[in-house]
């Protein structure tokens, strides 16, 4: 089954850090770019950052350079996403999504409060 599963949200203060997986499964995940998108309340859709098969290449939107780090383990179908220093603007649900954005996860969702 073509799927992508993530895991790893949940409710912290503002200053915490958590970290995102997304298991992949049913195809060739190696061969695909794969980015973490999210969609706040209120906001549209964001692409947080992206990362090209190999890891050669990352990029992020400026909200979150410095913070947030793109990873991914093509031996495991993993990709993650670590996020530190959260903000409540971070607030958001946060998807996995394949290549130019044809698979998406149910999402998780990430609530930054005090």
């Amino acid at each position: 089954q073509v799927q992508l599963v993530e895991s790893g949200g949940g409710l912290v203060q503002p200053g915490s850090s958590l970290r995102l997986s997304c298991a992949a499964s049913g195809f060739a995940f190696s061969e695909q770019r794969m980015s973490w998108v999210r969609v706040a309340p209120g906001k549209g859709l964001e692409l947080v950052a992206t990362i090209n098969l190999d890891s050669t290449f990352t990029g992020y939107i400026d909200s979150v350079k410095g913070r947030f780090t793109i990873s991914r383990d093509n031996a495991k179908n993993m990709l993650y996403l670590q996020m530190n220093t959260l903000e409540t603007q971070d607030t958001a649900v946060y998807y996995c999504t394949r290549g130019a954005f044809g698979l998406w996860g149910q999402g998780t969702q990430v609530t930054v409060s005090s």
